[in-house]
């Protein structure tokens, strides 16, 4: 008789509908909980902005040279219109402490809890930033190497000041320009450092080429400590053409150089300028060079050649400063 599992050679397989099923004695509970709110498109595997993600993180690992537990675990950007996803507990924590601008947190389920996890979950839930639970397969995915230690966190694209806004805001202020201009400077950490040095010493902002230049991402925020949640960064599309425009309102344009004509100590920095920083490799490039109105070395007692990009943006930058105050 059909379906008459008594009859000779007729075999029950276990979990069918019929009879009594073997339960898992609670070995799958999380199978039956609740997986949460929908993860974003980055984080979801199959979709085109998660690929586009995990490129960039792969190409951000073959070109990044940061140290260990820093730069070299955040993957940087493919373009500027999509977010970059900062990866490893250390950057994390890091970029939650300097007040990085974030929209997300995610953690991996299973994730094995630290102090650092404990304090990256606590200051994203003050900060309002939505904490997401996902496969660690996600995060794989979104790494080059899987170096994400079961935590990521999604930063959104900077915005970026326009140079003729950003001019238009110092001429309704009395006091004088003082801005810094970065020509050929690629680390996002000097890029941060001279963003925290210009908002220490009284500038009013930082301008970068949209070419060949660091962008300002979660590692130049770390960097800044802050700084460029104050301080606006313009981009302009041609650096010279800027300085150009800069020079013709009135601004005079300084360059750095160890081999300059004008030494610091002789240097009048009370009128409206813009200081012009170079590469410490490559210095300052030949039509930037060719546009700026002097060009300015730091004298040095000992037998150093040149100073990193930053730390020379920071010298001029207090020099300027203290002769305003007087």
């Amino acid at each position: 008789m059909a379906g008459n599992s008594q009859r000779r050679g007729a075999i029950r397989k276990g979990g069918t509908k019929k009879g009594a099923v073997v339960g898992s004695g609670g070995k799958r509970r999380r199978g039956l909980e609740g997986r949460g709110a929908t993860p974003p498109a980055e984080a979801r595997t199959k979709h085109p902005a998660a690929k586009r993600a995990a490129a960039a993180a792969k190409a951000a690992a073959k070109g990044g040279g940061g140290p260990r537990g820093s730069a070299g675990r955040a993957a940087g950007r493919k373009d500027d219109d999509s977010p970059e996803m900062v990866l490893g507990r250390n950057p994390v924590v890091e970029c939650l402490r300097a007040g990085v601008p974030a929209t997300a947190l995610y953690v991996a389920l299973g994730a094995e809890n630290d102090e650092r996890l404990t304090e990256s979950v606590k200051m994203a839930a003050d900060a309002g930033i939505s904490i997401l639970e996902v496969p660690r397969g996600d995060l794989d995915r979104l790494s080059a190497n899987g170096m994400h230690q079961g935590v990521a966190l999604q930063v959104p694209p900077y915005r970026y000041a326009h140079p003729d806004d950003l001019l238009a805001e110092l001429r309704s202020t009395a006091e004088p320009a003082l801005l810094v201009a970065l020509d050929n400077i690629t680390d996002p950490r000097n890029l941060g450092a001279v963003i925290r040095s210009v908002a220490a010493f009284g500038g009013q902002g930082v301008l970068i080429p949209q070419r060949r230049s660091a962008s300002v991402s979660a590692v130049a925020w770390r960097t800044s400590a802050g700084a460029a949640a104050r301080l606006p960064v313009a981009r302009a599309t041609n650096l010279t053409r800027t300085l150009k425009d800069w020079a013709a309102q009135g601004i005079q344009v300084v360059g750095l150089d160890a081999g300059g004509d004008t030494t610091l100590d002789d240097f009048d920095g009370r009128e409206p300028t813009v200081i012009v920083v170079g590469s410490e490799g490559k210095g300052l490039s030949r039509l930037v060079r060719e546009n700026c109105d002097s060009i300015l070395s730091i004298p040095m007692a000992g037998p150093v050649e040149s100073l990193n990009a930053s730390v020379a943006a920071g010298v001029v930058l207090a020099e300027i400063a203290r002769q305003r105050r007087y």
